[in-house]
This record gives structure tokens, C-alpha cells and sequence, in this order.
């Protein structure tokens, strides 16, 4: 903090958000206990992008070069409905040269593990913290630790610590992994196919995976949350037909998937904790706030979190003003971004028919205009509300 001084922090969860805090406040000098519920912390799910925001999160820590070489440089996402355009973001009609990056969830962990490894930080797993009260963490059979001078609770949307009492949406997605492939429509772009918006089919270039050879693309089906189950028990072939008959030029694509084992269903919910400020406590990423995957943000939003709480921890000689500092610093652009979420989610993941079909015949005419396709880039690329500028980057 600005004028000297040690602090203890503990940490739960060892995602992007929390291992960003981990190694940004580690080097500041301060203690760090990073505490996961798994035996060897890993990332779960397939692909995601980083956006400009998140970007300029890891360029500023040193790691934004690394990530753009594990990943694939993304200029457009571009969505159809049958023969129409119904999805046209090009980042570079926001600035030229912009871009965002594909990147596999293993591949990000793997850039942020390695670079926590390198700092001053006591990692403790298996170690589930279920609660956080009078500066301590709560593990289950009644053990605690402590005290810190702040817990930090970065364990993510079902956290135990806020106890969300979230319901569901009702679309979630399976998600898996595939090769590269020569019938993907694009090398530099997210492509996905819509049928209304009860059926949407996705591809992302994801760059490489730790581990494994050659490039690789995320792929993600749509699916009402009540019918997983059904449509798992049919069978993976069912859900190739499905894909077959809403995108068949990427039907070899899908044809990796194979079995419902290398699929994973991923389920989201929208929730905003009215502060993330508790006894002791602040909450970050999607402990804080979270959304559908509409906007791509959940990644970048948590890097935002994770580098705003750093730094006005290390700008203020209080703690209690570093914390209120940090909420003045994001909770604008929290909130625009889960209402935008909100808002856009029912367009693409829902079982009406009149407003994907206004999608359909309005927002690909109206994407061509100059000025909307500008607004377009910035929001999708987070930076609606300026949310660097708040952050000095």
C-alpha cells in the first residue's frame, strides 16, 4: 500500500480471477494464501476470448504477448440465419489493427499457473473454503484460517462464500474441443449458425492446448437446460443430425466429437451482488457479477476486477478506501455489461419467435451502416464504458 505496509491476503479460487489477484498482489509484496477445492487446480470448459480489455490486463503483467502466441487472433465474429447476416463485428472498424484472441481455457490457466509459480505465494489445495467471516476462511468439518487482512473471493458463479440463489437460464451449451479442420469458414473468426434462437451452432479458432499437437477449434451447441439430459440419453448422434441440419458444410467438424464424454455441459446464470464488499470480504469475477456468454466477457471482466482491486490497494494508504475505491472503479461498467447481457441474451438462447426473427430481417441491414458497425466492435470488445481509462491503461 502507498506509504509501506504488508498485507495478508487470502484467496479462493485459483481461476483467471484469482490467480491474476494472486500474482499481482504477490508482487506488491504482500502474503498471499491461494486456497482451490481441487487436488491440482485446472481449468474446465473449452474455449473463450480475450477480449482488448483483457488484453491490456495481461500486456500491463507482462503476459499479454504469451497469451496472443497460444491463442488465435480473432477479427470478426460473424453469425447467419439461413442465407442471412444476422452477426457482423469487425474490430477493426473500431481501430485498425484490433483484434481479440481465441484462446483454450488450459492454455490461459497454464499462462497464469506458471506465472503465480514464479512469485511469493502459499498455495494450499485440496482446500474448499465454504464461508469467510471476521477475516477468516471457513474449510468444511468446522476448520478455519486466519486471520487475513482481507479475504478475496474469486471462486467463481456457485461460489459458497455469496451463496447465489441463482435459478438457471434456460439455455446453457455443450462445449468440446476439436481438430483443426480445412472446412472451418474462417481462420480468424467466431462463426456460428442460428436456427431463430432456439438452435445456435458455434466454431472458435483456440490455438493450441497445452499438451497437445497442432491448432484447435472450441465448439458449442446450444441446448434448453430441461432437454440435456434427454438429448444426451439419444446419443451423440442426435446432436450431430441436429448440427448436420442447421450447418452441414461443418458436419466433419462436429464428426470429431464422437461421444458425449468429450462434451461438457456448461449451465449460467445472471446475478449481481448489490456490493461486493462484505465483513471483511470482497468478491470478484463471477462471485461479483455473471452472465450468459452473449458478449464473451466473463474472462476479461475477471482480469478488470482482479487489476482495479490491485491497484487501488496499492494507491491508497487504507484498506476500507482501496475497497470502496475499487467498486467506484468497476461497478459502472459491471453493471451496463450484465444489463447489455440481459438484454441480449433472449436474441440469441430463447424460445420466442419475434424477436430473433426482428434479429434476422433488422440487424444485418442496419450492421452495415459505418457508426453502428463502431458501436458494434466496442461493445463486443468490452470497452463501452471505458473501462481502461478507469484503470490507467
Amino acid at each position: 500500500m502507498r506509504g509501506g505496509g504488508q498485507l495478508h491476503f487470502a484467496i479462493a479460487g485459483a481461476g483467471v480471477g484469482g490467480l491474476a489477484s494472486a500474482i499481482l498482489l504477490a508482487r506488491q509484496g504482500h502474503r498471499v494464501n491461494l486456497f482451490d477445492q481441487l487436488d491440482a487446480p485446472r481449468p474446465t470448459g473449452s474455449g473463450l476470448m480475450l477480449q482488448p480489455t483483457g488484453l491490456a490486463v495481461l500486456d500491463a503483467m507482462g503476459l499479454g504477448n504469451e497469451a496472443r502466441s497460444r491463442g488465435a487472433r480473432i477479427t470478426r465474429l460473424h453469425g447467419k440465419a439461413g442465407k442471412r447476416t444476422v452477426l457482423d463485428v469487425q474490430y477493426e472498424r473500431m481501430t485498425k489493427g484490433a483484434d481479440a484472441v481465441g484462446i483454450h481455457r488450459s492454455a490461459l490457466f497454464d499462462l497464469l499457473w506458471t506465472a503465480a509459480q514464479a512469485e511469493a505465494i502459499d498455495f494450499a489445495f485440496p482446500r474448499r473454503v465454504i464461508g469467510a467471516s471476521q477475516r477468516h476462511v471457513e474449510f468444511a468439518h468446522g476448520e478455519k484460517d486466519g486471520p487475513f487482512d482481507l479475504v478475496i473471493d474469486a471462486s467463481g458463479a456457485r461460489s459458497a462464500i455469496a451463496q447465489h440463489d441463482d435459478t438457471p437460464l434456460p439455455y446453457g451449451a455443450y462445449w468440446a474441443t476439436v481438430d483443426w479442420h480445412e472446412a472451418m469458414p474462417s481462420r480468424t473468426s467466431l462463426s456460428q449458425r442460428y436456427r431463430q434462437a432456439r438452435q445456435m451452432a458455434g466454431l472458435l479458432p483456440v490455438g493450441r492446448v497445452p499438451g497437445e499437437e497442432g491448432e484447435k477449434v472450441a465448439f458449442f451447441w446450444s441446448v434448453r437446460g430441461d432437454q440435456a439430459a434427454s438429448l444426451r440419453d439419444a446419443g451423440v448422434a442426435a446432436l450431430l443430425d441436429q448440427w448436420a441440419g442447421l450447418w452441414p458444410e461443418t458436419a466433419d467438424i462436429a464428426a470429431q466429437v464422437g461421444s458425449f464424454d468429450r462434451l461438457t455441459l456448461a449451465r449460467y446464470a445472471h446475478h449481481t451482488m448489490a456490493s461486493p464488499i462484505g465483513d471483511g470480504v470482497v468478491h470478484l469475477g463471477d462471485s461479483w457479477h455473471s452472465t450468459s456468454p452473449q458478449l464473451g466477457q466473463g474472462a476479461n471482466m475477471a482480469l478488470l476486477d482482479a487489476f482495479a482491486l490491485a491497484k487501488t490497494i496499492e494507491t491508497h494508504r487504507d484498506l476500507a478506501d482501496a475497497l470502496s475505491a475499487f467498486v467506484f472503479m468497476r461497478q459502472d461498467h459491471v453493471r451496463l455489461y450484465q444489463l447489455l447481457s440481459h438484454l441480449l441474451t433472449p436474441v440469441y438462447q430463447s424460445d420466442g419467435w419475434f424477436v430473433p426473427t426482428l434479429r434476422d430481417w433488422l440487424v444485418g441491414p442496419v450492421s452495415r451502416v459505418g457508426l453502428v458497425q463502431k458501436i458494434q466492435a466496442r461493445l463486443v470488445s468490452g470497452l463501452v464504458g471505458r473501462p481502461l481509462s478507469q484503470l490507467g491503461l
